[in-house]
């Protein structure tokens, strides 16, 4: 909410039923134009306030909101007169600005912005498993911003510090060289890499079409990700389906027959990259116990030996290596091909991850 509001006062009325010449009337607020499914949408934050106990009059409260969504914000209203618009009266309203020392808890939005906003929020993947009550309060934490076109959201090397979600718009996500990596669109976030790990951020969004963006900041952030898990569950997933995209190409070089060190790529990258590529054939692995070899129909893991163990246990104890060479044959024996899969890799590498973090 701005922390400006403006003030109307009744300069002139004739036969107006409600209000005196003197009359003083408070606006404060922003309204925020949203585009979804090619649909128009205001959410408006737009507070009246009427003087002492006087009626409040509908047409002026739509005059009044109808004047912010116009102008969007507050601090973007000329100084000017307006008419209402209502009865057989007539009424003529000025206004001037105001500070206020701070924000009054009745200018906060009413239950039926809210609801808006709840709604709106509950279409995303990211909040789709959150009930009403949730949403609601993580929309106070929510902050608005819109974007122009070519505008940088955040650079690649800052800081960490919002998880950022499109509402309207779509934002290109660039390398070093400018070169764009991906689209994103409505609906889809970015920034949480770098808030979870820590670390700084690794891609430049620069904004592809005027772009209505919501973030959240880093402090936040971590509050919600702590009491919700449902959100860590997303979040992870996400990560992991970004990480094997990014692996991808790599992928494809390795089933062409190349090898490689796990210190430039591990196992559980070699794995949701082959899972993901749907690819067939064997993973074999030079490690400091011993060879391991690891079986692949269409993506899933059919076959795992590592010295005595076979199954899970051989692909748990794989997964744990960091240090060794791998090689993927792209050729799966023919005794392979009607063998059942052990499990959904997704489900066996969570597993694995799961069986690492409690190991001591």
């Amino acid at each position: 909410m701005s922390s400006t509001e403006l003030t109307f006062k009744l300069v002139n009325q004739s036969q107006c039923p409600f209000y005196d010449i003197g009359d003083k009337f408070k606006l404060s607020g922003n309204a925020l134009l949203l585009k979804f499914e090619g649909e128009n949408t205001f959410i408006s934050t737009a507070i009246v306030r009427f003087p002492g106990s006087k009626e409040n009059c509908r047409t002026l409260i739509g005059d009044l909101t109808n004047l912010l969504i116009q102008y969007e914000n507050i601090n973007r209203i000329p100084s000017c007169e307006i008419d209402c618009s209502g009865c057989n009266g007539s009424a003529r309203l000025q206004y001037e600005k105001e500070k206020l020392l701070s924000p009054a808890p009745a200018e906060l939005p009413n239950t039926a912005e809210i609801q808006l906003i709840t709604s709106l929020l509950s279409n995303f993947s990211i909040f789709r498993s959150l009930d009403e009550t949730h949403l609601k309060s993580i929309v106070s934490l929510l902050k608005l911003k819109k974007y122009p076109k070519g505008a940088i959201v955040i650079k690649k090397g800052d800081p960490a510090q919002n998880l950022f979600i499109i509402l309207s718009g779509s934002v290109h996500v660039l390398d070093e060289n400018d070169a764009c990596l991906s689209i994103l669109k409505k609906g889809d976030v970015f920034g949480e890499m770098s808030l979870i790990s820590g670390d700084a951020v690794g891609a430049t969004i620069k904004v592809a079409e005027p772009s209505s963006i919501a973030f959240i900041q880093q402090n936040d952030f971590n509050q919600i990700f702590n009491q919700f898990s449902s959100i860590q569950t997303y979040l992870t997933r996400m990560l992991a389906k970004r990480l094997a995209r990014s692996n991808i190409m790599r992928a494809e070089q390795i089933t062409s027959g190349m090898t490689g060190q796990l210190s430039e790529l591990s196992v559980m990258e070699l794995l949701q990259a082959l899972n993901l590529s749907q690819k067939s054939g064997i993973l074999s692995l030079k490690l400091a116990a011993g060879p391991a070899e690891l079986f692949l129909k269409e993506g899933h893991l059919v076959k795992a030996r590592y010295n005595d163990m076979k199954g899970r246990d051989a692909i748990y104890a794989v997964v744990r290596e960091k240090e060794g060479r791998f090689n993927f044959d792209p050729k799966l024996p023919d005794e392979f091909k009607d063998t059942p899969i052990i499990g959904s890799m997704m489900e066996i590498l969570l597993d694995a991850s799961r069986i690492i973090d409690e190991s001591p």
